[in-house]
């Protein structure tokens, strides 16, 4: 177990700080540093005894015992949907427990019930007694209902912004391949002859104990409102969780989100044994294939978000995963219909056969693309929950997660019931994602902002961001750029792990595309004062009660896009809009950035004919780059020396940018 003890601020103190001494240059180095590797090897060691315990039950039920009671095309329904009660049951004490105590003392505590859960378990497969091992998974329920909001608690606690996108993709990859290990083993030690149940039972008790033995080694973490009170019914509670996630919209919606991730995935999971049985028609090794082939993706998935977020919270994948998921979960439907007809393929046979390629290969990609979807949303509700409440939004998440997993269960074993096909249930859930995914994009647009943010700053540019740890993660501050192109506004949004509001002339929101996203990202629209006091006023306005809530406001002060390429003057808006913040008591930093290269692309105006014409001339993919600088007081920015610091950011000297001015 690594020992080494990194001191790091709260996730709330380390919100925006540059790479410190002892912050973890990538994902895969927060596992040789002590506040992350116990925890990711006790949340691995559980994830793993959960699905060999679940996976050896299901195969159990499903291809050992005749159950009349428990037909093995319902079996894994069943189990699921026991295994998620608990969570609906009990997650609204559990995010008040996290928060009023230590947390790795909570973690610490659910260790020991779960090698008591597991003990009895052990009694029930020696003895293959299913309605004891049925309570047992109500009862691993109730001990992942109790880890699950300290576990995500526990993680913005002890990252900074930046390594909260990578510790949440480490996290989601472990997850799953802890999955697919613990569901590979379960489901060839229940098979093996005479001594399988044994096997299993000892398995389980060996992990309970290895999770419990890693949980000593996870240092401290504070309790976040240690005087709580602790509401003990669940019913209010639970209504009262709710409330507080609903209070903030892009937390909430989220949420909603991850929950709907749920609900596809379970139908998923749950469907595997039955699917590698009545339409793969394959033995308990197909069905471990698929749990593998499944489980990787979504580790490969939750490993690329660090890469292709820059280390910040991107919730610009969001969208990406969600289209993946619908277009595979669909094209799986298309190649299991002609499949071959064959009784018992055992795995070598299984592979033989080039048309089974195609669903693993389906099963992949899909799973590749949830990972894609579900780590940036966690990150978002950790990083944007307060401390002092954080676990209980998270146990708000836990319960709207337990919801829609058992009315996955119950629509899945309904349609079952009504003569649907597992591959049309896929089918049916697939093109189902594809229209709550929509709904949901058009409820928060931040997400679709961050896409289109993302794909112009990752696919049409290749985007070079510099000092990007100036920009503040939390609090208000003014961000001024260099104006070169008609989508400055939205490579900006690409750099900044928050949302910002831009003030923009008010003609660009005629523009057929761009205006559309600029009214989307809520950008405030001004006008001179001499074509429209009015409009010019309410500008200013707006922005300083943008500052007031705590946001960021991006002002381009050149007034308008450069002709020449040149860096034109600064004008007075951005003291204007200083002095009436300060008049109101709000005094906020200023954060000099500058767009490189832009200048010749294809949105930027170099010809006579305007911005995008001839885009193969102006080079699409052309490497452009933003250079940001260190903030300034409001007190010393005035245009002078903001435009100075632009200009020198321009040329490349960050520590000329960043040296005092006169």
């Amino acid at each position: 177990m690594p020992t080494s003890d990194t001191r790091h601020p709260s996730g709330a103190q380390a919100a925006g700080q540059a790479a410190a001494p002892g912050e973890a240059p990538n994902q895969f180095a927060l596992l040789g540093q002590r506040r992350f590797a116990p925890f990711f090897w006790t949340q691995f060691a559980g994830a793993a005894n959960d699905n060999l315990f679940k996976f050896a039950l299901t195969v159990m039920v499903t291809y050992q015992l005749r159950l009349g009671w428990l037909p093995p095309a319902l079996a894994g329904l069943a189990i699921g949907a026991l295994f998620i009660l608990p969570f609906l049951l009990f997650s609204a004490t559990s995010g008040q427990l996290a928060d009023r105590v230590d947390k790795t003392a909570m973690i610490r505590w659910v260790k020991n019930l779960e090698i008591a859960i597991m003990a009895l378990a052990a009694w029930g497969f020696v003895a293959s007694h299913v309605p004891a091992l049925l309570a047992c998974v109500f009862l691993m329920g109730l001990h992942s209902t109790l880890f699950g909001p300290v576990k995500y608690a526990y993680l913005p606690q002890v990252l900074g912004e930046r390594e909260l996108t990578g510790g949440n993709g480490m996290v989601e990859m472990g997850t799953y391949v802890a999955i697919l290990l613990g569901s590979i083993a379960g489901g060839l030690l229940v098979a093996l002859p005479r001594a399988g149940h044994a096997w299993v039972a000892a398995a389980c008790v060996a992990l309970a104990l290895a999770g419990r033995m890693a949980a000593q080694f996870i240092p401290g973490a504070p309790a976040t409102d240690p005087g709580l009170k602790i509401n003990w019914n669940p019913v209010s509670e639970t209504w009262r969780n709710l409330r507080l996630a609903h209070g903030q919209v892009a937390v909430f919606r989220s949420i909603l989100g991850i929950s709907w991730m749920w609900f596809f995935g379970a139908i998923f999971l749950s469907s595997f044994p039955a699917f590698a049985k009545e339409v793969l028609h394959g033995n308990e090794q197909v069905a471990s294939l698929l749990l593998l082939v499944f489980s990787v993706g979504v580790g490969i998935g939750s490993l690329l978000c660090e890469k292709l977020s820059h280390r910040h919270v991107e919730i610009g994948l969001v969208p990406l995963g969600a289209i993946g998921m619908s277009v595979f979960a669909i094209d799986l439907y298309f190649a299991s219909r002609a499949l071959p007809s064959h009784a018992g393929y055992a795995l070598a046979s299984f592979l033989a056969q080039p048309a089974h390629w195609r669903v693993m290969a389906d099963l992949a990609l899909l799973s590749l693309f949830t990972g894609l979807y579900s780590v940036p949303m966690y990150a978002l509700i950790q990083l944007r929950s307060a401390p002092t409440h954080r676990a209980r939004i998270i146990a708000a998440n836990n319960i709207l997660n337990a919801l829609f997993m058992i009315a996955s269960a119950v629509l899945a074993g309904a349609l079952l019931k009504s003569g649907f096909s597992i591959p049309q249930i896929l089918l049916i859930t697939g093109l189902a994602n594809a229209v709550v995914a929509v709904y949901i994009f058009l409820l928060v647009p931040e997400y679709l902002l961050r896409f289109i943010a993302w794909v112009l700053s990752r696919l049409v540019y290749r985007y070079k961001i510099t000092g990007d740890e100036h920009i503040p993660a939390s609090g208000a501050a003014v961000l001024v750029a260099n104006h070169v192109s008609f989508v400055d506004a939205v490579l900006l949004m690409a750099a900044s792990p928050r949302p910002i509001r831009f003030i923009m002339d008010h003609r660009i929101f005629k523009a057929p595309v761009l205006g559309w996203v600029f009214k989307l990202a809520k950008c405030i629209p001004i006008a001179s004062q001499k074509e429209d006091p009015a409009t010019y006023q309410r500008a200013f306005d707006e922005a300083v009660q943008v500052l007031r809530e705590g946001d960021l406001l991006g002002i381009f002060p050149e007034g308008g896009i450069t002709r020449d390429g040149q860096l034109q003057p600064f004008k007075g808006g951005v003291m204007k809009i200083l002095e009436q913040a300060q008049a109101g008591g709000l005094s906020v930093p200023v954060v000099p950035m500058a767009l490189t290269n832009l200048w010749g692309s294809f949105f930027s105006r170099i010809e006579q004919g305007g911005a995008m014409a001839r885009p193969f001339r102006r080079g699409i993919f052309n490497r452009v780059g933003l250079n940001v600088g260190q903030a300034l007081p409001a007190a010393q920015a005035t245009p002078g020396i903001l435009q100075e610091r632009v200009a020198a950011l321009l040329a490349g000297r960050q520590g000329a940018s960043n040296a005092p001015l006169a």
